[in-house]
């Protein structure tokens, strides 16, 4: 039963479907093929024939009319001793035969002169009398005189017979080791599907970790598995991110709310007259702006992360956008005791604005946070734009703590904040929304040691110079 049962899941499977189908159009062209064959091969042995008998009538007519009646009786009877000779028959006006080698062939078939087949019987090397059919050639004579020449064709259809019984046999060994070439490729392939198929139950339930198998042969199958295990990493990555989004959500902004709701209810309690109830509605408009930053933050990392800002993407000048934004952080540096130097080169990206524009106003954001200097000394942040090859680097760098190389991964992902005691604003998102601008924009962000200080660099695919277009 669990051998029909597997069978049966062979026979209904597209692979061996196809298979037979291939199958059935190679017999049938095999077929086509050897009957074709078989039938030329017949018409050429007959045309052949033909041309024989053609040439032998024309013969005897010709010894006909040099001696006579008497000359071709002679010529038909000497040729009708010779082994494997032609079929003879010689009559005259009124029926009479006058010589032939068979004596049992129909006498009508001499009234109408042409070609035709005809059945006659002739002893075999035994002396038994035995059925033959003979390709013949009726011809008047003049004086009234009919002459029948033939040949026999038994030799036609022996060559038949060859021909077709090998075909027939190589008919079925086609399709009886196709049957089996099927089953043996469609088992290969049903075991990786099988294979595929458990991993997919896996993974339905509940373990994200599993991957389909890859043979390393760089089949479809092979290609299919990278494709779907590319996406289970990134359902993964997915997942987790929204795992600890949800958990970081749950610890980060419970802090926020509990503060606002403390400080609305010591309003209630304690607020007597105008100013102090204006002030309360200021602190907690204050902590909802807070609130709704952080909100933003997280819907626009996961626009970002989505692509759907994709379709609103132009070509765009980096250097103009970057000593736009640069302008608009100059003011603030320069209150915190930080020179603002910037040293951009005119390149171009392609990408959405908005976007750009706000993750290099988090770089400078950071940069002016955690760069400060000590007391009574002043600091400096560097912005430099450049052309690097095919792409353009945007680096931000300053003067302070810098990141320990071993959290310089970790700092992108959301929530994450290094300050241990986080007494400076903040909700540890800046720089994953910058982290996601760069996937989006099929770029990088990266952070080295700026000694003393830390260096953030965007690399952005950049559009071609006119000058690169040119040459090329």
């Amino acid at each position: 039963m669990k051998a029909l049962a597997y069978l049966s899941r062979l026979v209904r499977t597209t692979a061996f479907k196809l298979l037979a189908a291939y199958l059935v159009v190679f017999a049938v062209f095999a077929v086509s093929v050897i009957a074709y064959t078989a039938w030329h091969t017949r018409e050429l042995i007959q045309n052949q024939v033909a041309d024989d008998l053609e040439r032998e009538v024309r013969f005897l007519s010709e010894q006909y009319q040099s001696g006579g009646i008497q000359r071709l009786v002679y010529v038909i009877d000497r040729r009708s001793r010779r082994p494997g000779s032609s079929i003879y028959m010689l009559t005259n006006f009124q029926g009479e035969v006058l010589a032939a080698n068979v004596a049992d062939l129909s006498l009508g078939l001499l009234n109408k002169p042409g070609t035709r087949f005809a059945t006659y019987n002739r002893p075999d090397d035994a002396g038994a009398s035995r059925s033959h059919v003979a390709f013949v050639q009726v011809f008047i004579l003049p004086g009234g005189y009919r002459l029948l020449v033939g040949r026999d064709i038994e030799e036609r259809d022996t060559l038949r017979d060859l021909v077709a019984r090998p075909a027939q046999g190589a008919v079925l060994l086609i399709v009886v080791l196709g049957l089996a070439g099927g089953i043996f490729v469609t088992r290969r392939v049903l075991k990786r599907i099988d294979a595929m198929t458990a991993t997919s139950e896996t993974i339905m339930a509940g373990d994200l970790s599993g991957r389909l198998a890859v043979a390393g042969t760089g089949d479809e199958f092979d290609r299919l598995a990278h494709s779907l295990n590319a996406m289970l990493e990134r359902i993964e990555t997915l997942m987790q991110g929204l795992k600890e989004v949800s958990d970081n959500i749950a610890h980060d902004l419970k802090t926020p709310l509990t503060r606002l709701r403390n400080r609305a209810e010591e309003a209630l309690r304690t607020a007597h007259t105008e100013e102090q109830w204006r002030a309360a509605l200021e602190t907690t408009i204050e902590e909802s702006d807070g609130l709704i930053r952080t909100f933003d933050a997280l819907l626009m990392i996961a626009r970002a992360e989505a692509g759907q800002a994709g379709a609103s993407m132009s070509e765009v000048d980096l250097a103009d956008l970057t000593t736009d934004v640069c302008e608009l952080y100059e003011p603030l540096a320069d209150e915190q005791g930080l020179d603002l130097i910037v040293s951009v080169e005119p390149v171009r990206v392609h990408g959405v604005r908005e976007l750009m524009a706000q993750a290099l106003s988090n770089l400078l954001d950071n940069a002016i946070k955690y760069g400060r200097p000590p007391e009574g000394t002043r600091g400096r942040i560097s912005v430099s734009l450049a052309r690097d090859g095919t792409g353009a680097e945007l680096r931000v760098a300053d003067c302070g703590p810098g990141i320990p190389a071993a959290d310089r991964e970790r700092v992108v992902e959301r929530f994450v904040r290094l300050e241990a005691s986080r007494t400076r604003p903040g909700s540890g998102l800046g720089l994953s929304l910058v982290a996601a601008v760069a996937r989006l924009h099929g770029g990088i962000l990266s952070f080295s040691d700026n000694a003393p200080g830390l260096a953030a660099t965007l690399r952005l695919p950049a559009v071609p110079s006119p000058e690169a277009t040119a040459r090329r």
